[in-house]
């Protein structure tokens, strides 16, 4: 996964850009893990609501939005990757104080990245 950018909005959201791609010789299949495992977002299908930003500073972590539903504000659907396929996806979280301008991103099975928030 590659991020392309981290954009604080007026309303107060954090919104989380990048494009999922396989590399791999074989089509992929998204891993399950990835939307997380609360109950509310199970129900919801594959997606990426298991996804979470850090402020280190401020020693918080914020999970991905939800609608009145329950459903992640985030791209769904996701099942397989064919061989060299990418999807544009996104990821809305509460945004962080304005000060804080730099956050970790975490995703299940991948490594922690630091992210500049523009915005």
């Amino acid at each position: 996964m590659t991020i392309t950018s981290a954009e604080r909005n007026r309303a107060g959201c954090l919104t989380v850009s990048g494009d999922l791609k396989n590399d791999g010789a074989s089509t992929a299949v998204v891993p399950a893990e990835l939307r997380g495992n609360e109950l509310d977002v199970l129900r919801t299908g594959p997606s990426l609501g298991g996804a979470t930003v850090v402020d280190f500073a401020q020693r918080k972590r914020y999970y991905v939005l939800r609608d009145t539903d329950g459903r992640p504000l985030t791209t769904t659907g996701l099942s397989t990757l064919k061989v060299g396929e990418s999807v544009h996806v996104f990821m809305q979280f509460p945004a962080p104080p304005t000060s804080t301008t730099t956050v970790g991103f975490q995703l299940p099975l991948f490594g922690t990245a630091n992210i500049k928030i523009s915005g």
